[in-house]
């Protein structure tokens, strides 16, 4: 048995062999399967949804809820969850059960020690390395741009990030100007206003989970809300994220694998073209 302080200064005992695992988070569900124990996954959330395997899994809650009379029959030897809006939650599971809150990454490199602390928690350090040392060869690939960007996703309400957030930091390694980058905050609201004025010159969209977004139905939305001279309108810069799971909203291994490269596949799109001030990206 050990111990590891967890993201809120809780000392967690650690017992070296969990055989039943809850995990409310769908990106520690996704590091589990990829450091070959998902297979000790006994309940998970219901956004939980890479890989394949998790439709055979039973869904115990989602972030922000959780059934404890289904708790109490999987009688789990640690319940896994992220920090932010699951906080509340994770206090009152704290209160019957063994669980461990992981810190929400705020840049892209904090999604590498995610991978780290899931190792550690799980004792599978050398796997979890395995996967990191993986994971980094996706960052060698960034490219840096010089554009302004906007990226709104449908959080059940129109939502934007900060510099507290990996999603800010991650468009900013690639040289992707940011309305709200240097507001000291995870997520927004955003305040058409502001990002009007701001005038981005590309717009990535992406639309709510289990539905998607396609290209026609994010402009007519953005017109809608007063966008027609935007930049990104009148230039048909509009982008919308492939299928139908989170993409940018969900920040487990395939961020590296898919998110990073459809990025910079993106970019250089834009940058072979030549905006309207002639500039080149």
């Amino acid at each position: 048995m050990s111990e590891f302080r967890d993201a809120l200064g809780n000392i967690v005992q650690i017992n070296e062999n969990l055989g039943r695992i809850v995990s409310l988070s769908p990106s520690v569900t996704e590091i589990l399967f990829e450091i070959g124990i998902g297979s000790n996954l006994v309940g998970i959330s219901a956004f939980c949804k890479r890989p394949a395997e998790t439709d055979q899994i039973r869904k115990v809650g989602s972030y922000g809820t959780a059934k404890l009379e289904v708790l109490d029959e999987m009688k789990p030897d640690i319940v896994l969850m992220m920090s932010g809006y699951s906080e509340p939650l994770y206090k009152k599971i704290r209160e019957h059960y063994n669980a461990f809150l992981f810190k929400l990454p705020t840049t892209m490199f904090g999604i590498l020690e995610l991978i780290k602390e899931v190792g550690i928690v799980t004792s599978h350090q050398e796997r979890a390395k395995e996967l990191e040392y993986e994971m980094t060869r996706a960052i060698s690939n960034i490219k840096r741009f010089d554009i302004r960007g906007y990226l709104e996703i449908d959080l059940g309400g129109p939502v934007t990030f900060g510099s507290q957030s990996y999603i800010a930091d991650t468009l900013s390694l690639f040289g992707i100007k940011q309305p709200y980058e240097n507001v000291q905050r995870e997520w927004i609201t955003p305040r058409d206003a502001d990002i009007i004025e701001f005038d981005p010159e590309i717009l990535i969209y992406e639309g709510k989970m289990y539905r998607g977004s396609s290209k026609h139905e994010a402009r007519k939305l953005f017109s809608g809300r007063g966008y027609e001279t935007s930049t990104f309108m009148k230039e048909d810069m509009i982008f919308t994220t492939p299928g139908k799971l989170d993409f940018f909203a969900h920040h487990g291994p395939s961020f590296f694998r898919e998110v990073l490269p459809w990025l910079r596949n993106l970019m250089e799109s834009v940058a072979s073209t030549t905006p309207p001030n002639g500039r080149s990206l």
